[in-house]
């Protein structure tokens, strides 16, 4: 579970790809923007208003490379661990390796947004997908001639989390050139299960190939890239509106952080996306610990996050017509205090059925909030701006990620499972409410009036 981001793409995250609008403008330091400015055929909203998406070849083609991508780089993920351990014999020295995963793509990351809105979008991501491609046909390689070893492996993760730094953000850019404001929040909801169906499935589908062959989840990874390849290659709409001018890198930079810290709303987001992450992160983390610290069968483990991840996929199921007819906002409001209640429950009879039904319950709304607010995002971005913007933004899943592994057990050591979930319940009652009390995101509307406001 983590906040997205507008990487059309991240349950916590809220930032990638959905809803808003009746008309409400953010103001962004000064002049009010007052809408679109379209210029030329590579801008948002250009496709047919009346094109359904499963129409959209260009927008078929980048979902499928995509999910494709998402699905291979998943299930090699998973087995990373399991290889490492084997490789090294040390559950420490296992870690390290997929700790490093996290110091590229943060590493990554501001670069990568000023990539993304200065080159080609569609030969970044084949660029990317082809650089993944190849550095996990090394592992594959290495594997079969006996030769694999634990710096090979961290290499190789810490280059593909890099690589999928660069991608996120020119993808975000690639699908507003291909989908228009209207249809945004149900290409969003899309996303949203594509992800629901990677978290559900990559970890199963590694483990299986992993116990037939241990190189087997790596050829899966090797092929998710070649498909994205290949599937982006066809596609033949530009994905590229107003690139920004070839002033020096770190102008761009500056520039990117100046727009963002400029506008309300993502001062807002960097913080409340953060601190969402960063609970319900430590809250999976603490609950995975104290069943097993009580000695619970690790597959019934396994089937709290199963059954939460079912719960996401319903969710997203059900995220486009949520997104059409709810404000972004009020969905957050729901959507957290969903979550916020399920924790009060878990604290009063902290159990293992309890910890099953309460999760599954508690992250149902979670795909239609990030559709809705990414959805969001992505449309009012302006083009030359969306690499930096949403690289920018996804530092609050970045930041979270390796910090609240520490916030759950810790907690958890310190003080029992207990304290632990009624600390995660004041947590979330305080993101709930500053979140009712953050004026620029409660203004943010339905899909169909996103596009008045549009940043420029």
């Amino acid at each position: 579970m983590s906040a997205e981001t507008p990487t059309p793409e991240t349950p916590t995250s809220a930032t990638s790809e959905a809803g808003r609008g009746s008309g409400s403008s953010l103001a962004i330091g000064g002049p009010t923007p007052s809408g679109p400015t379209p210029s030329g055929p590579t801008q948002p909203g250009t496709v047919a208003p009346d094109l359904p998406l499963r129409r959209n070849a260009a927008y078929l083609l980048l979902t499928t490379g995509r999910f494709a991508q998402a699905i291979g780089a998943g299930v090699g993920t998973f087995a990373i661990p399991l290889l490492a351990f084997e490789v090294t014999g040390s559950v420490g020295q296992a870690g390290l390796i997929s700790g490093i995963g996290q110091a590229g793509a943060l590493l990554a990351t501001l670069p990568a947004g000023v990539v993304a809105d200065r080159v080609n979008r569609r030969l970044l991501l084949v660029v990317a997908a082809a650089t993944g491609t190849a550095l996990w046909a090394t592992v594959v390689a290495a594997g079969l001639a006996g030769t694999l070893g634990a710096w090979h492996l961290a290499a190789v993760l810490f280059g593909s989390s890099m690589v999928s730094a660069f991608v996120n953000p020119a993808s975000g850019g690639a699908l507003r050139a291909v989908v228009p404001p209207a249809q945004m929040a149900n290409a969003m909801a899309v996303n949203q299960g594509r992800m629901a169906a990677v978290a559900l499935f990559a970890g199963p589908v590694g483990g299986f190939l992993y116990g037939m062959a241990h190189v087997l989840p790596f050829v899966a990874s090797v092929l998710g890239h070649l498909i994205e390849v290949v599937a982006v290659s066809f596609v033949r709409k530009p994905l590229n509106g107003r690139r920004t001018q070839q002033i020096h890198p770190l102008a761009d930079l500056r520039d990117g952080l100046a727009f963002v810290g400029a506008v309300p709303l993502f001062r807002a987001v960097l913080v409340l996306i953060t601190l969402l992450n960063l609970t319900s992160i430590a809250l999976v983390v603490a609950i995975n610990l104290e069943l097993v610290r009580i000695g619970t069968d690790p597959r019934l483990i396994g089937l709290v996050d199963a059954c939460a991840g079912v719960s996401m996929l319903a969710g997203a199921i059900v995220a486009g017509p949520i997104v059409r007819r709810t404000r972004v906002g009020r969905l957050g409001l729901l959507a957290i205090g969903t979550l916020a209640v399920a924790l009060v429950v878990m604290a009063l009879a902290p159990s293992y059925w309890v910890f099953v039904s309460m999760l599954a319950v508690g992250v149902f709304l979670y795909p239609a909030l990030n559709a809705g607010f990414t959805g969001y995002l992505t449309v009012i971005i302006p083009d030359r701006m969306m690499g930096r913007a949403t690289s920018l933004l996804g530092l609050t899943g970045l930041i979270a990620a390796p910090a609240a592994p520490v916030l759950g057990s810790a907690l958890l050591e310190g003080w029992g499972i207990g304290v632990t979930l009624w600390v995660m319940v004041c947590a979330m009652a305080a993101v709930l409410v500053a979140l009712a009390c953050t004026r620029p995101l409660m203004r943010i509307g339905r899909p169909s009036a996103w596009a008045a406001d549009a940043l420029e």
